[in-house]
C-alpha cells in the first residue's frame, strides 16, 4: 500500500482536529484575557486612589502656606525693628495700614493672592501689629468669639499701631486657608463656624515679638 494513502476515517478525524484547534486556542485566549477585569478594578480603586493623592497634595500645600506666612511675619517684623518701616513718625518710611497689608501680601504672593477688597476689608488675612509696654503684656492666645474648641476668631481687638525706636511690638498674622478635599477636612480644619455648618478653614497663625532698634 502506498505511504501517501490515508484511510477516509483518518482524514475525517484530521479535518475535525484541525478545525477544533483554533476554537480551543480562542477560548484559551479569552480565559487568559484580563482586560475587562483590569478596567473594573481601576474603576473601583480610582476614586479612593485619587482622593488620597489630592489629600496628600492639599495637606502639603496648606503646611507650605503656613511656613510662608511665618516667613512673611518675620520679614515684616525685621523691617519694623530696623526702622525701614515706620508708622506715624512723619518720615518717608511711614506706612499706612493698607500699605503695610499690601507689603505683607507681596511677601506671600507666590501662593496666596490678596485682592484689593481683601486688603481694604479683611475676610481671610488678618494682621495685628501693636506696641506694648512690656513683653509680658503681649497676648499669648488667639482671641475667639467663645471658649468652645475651635471657635471662630474675634478680630475686633486687632489694630495697626506699631511703636517707634526702642518700642516693644507684636506682629501677628492670621489667615483662613480653605480646605477643599473632604477627606482632609476633619483632620486639619481648626475653625468651626458658629452656625454649625461643615468646617472648611485651616487657621494659619504666626506671631513674633520684637523690640525696635534705637534707630535715628
Amino acid at each position: 500500500m502506498s505511504a501517501d494513502f490515508k484511510h477516509p476515517d483518518r482524514q475525517h478525524q484530521d479535518g475535525r482536529a484541525k478545525t477544533g484547534r483554533p476554537k480551543r486556542r480562542l477560548w484559551r485566549r479569552l480565559r487568559r484575557s484580563r482586560d475587562g477585569a483590569a478596567a473594573i478594578e481601576f474603576a473601583i480603586l480610582a476614586i479612593p486612589y485619587f482622593l488620597i493623592i489630592f489629600a496628600i497634595i492639599e495637606t502639603f500645600v496648606a503646611f507650605y502656606a503656613e511656613q510662608m506666612v511665618h516667613l512673611a511675619v518675620n520679614n515684616m517684623a525685621r523691617e519694623l525693628r530696623t526702622g525701614r518701616i515706620t508708622y506715624d513718625l512723619d518720615r518717608t518710611t511711614d506706612m499706612t495700614e493698607g500699605e503695610f497689608r499690601q507689603a505683607f501680601c507681596n511677601e506671600i504672593s507666590i501662593l496666596i493672592t490678596c485682592s484689593e477688597t481683601e486688603i481694604a476689608t479683611p475676610s481671610k488675612l488678618y494682621l495685628d501689629v501693636r506696641t506694648f509696654p512690656t513683653f509680658g503684656d503681649i497676648p499669648g492666645e488667639i482671641p475667639r468669639i467663645s471658649t468652645a474648641d475651635y471657635s471662630d476668631i474675634d478680630p475686633s481687638s486687632f489694630d495697626f499701631a506699631p511703636g517707634g525706636p526702642k518700642s516693644i511690638n507684636m506682629v501677628r498674622a492670621l489667615y483662613r486657608w480653605q480646605v477643599m478635599t473632604d477627606l482632609v477636612r476633619p483632620y486639619i480644619t481648626t475653625i468651626r463656624p458658629a452656625d454649625g455648618s461643615m468646617p472648611t478653614d485651616f487657621l494659619i497663625s504666626a506671631t513674633t515679638a520684637i523690640q525696635n532698634e534705637d534707630y535715628p
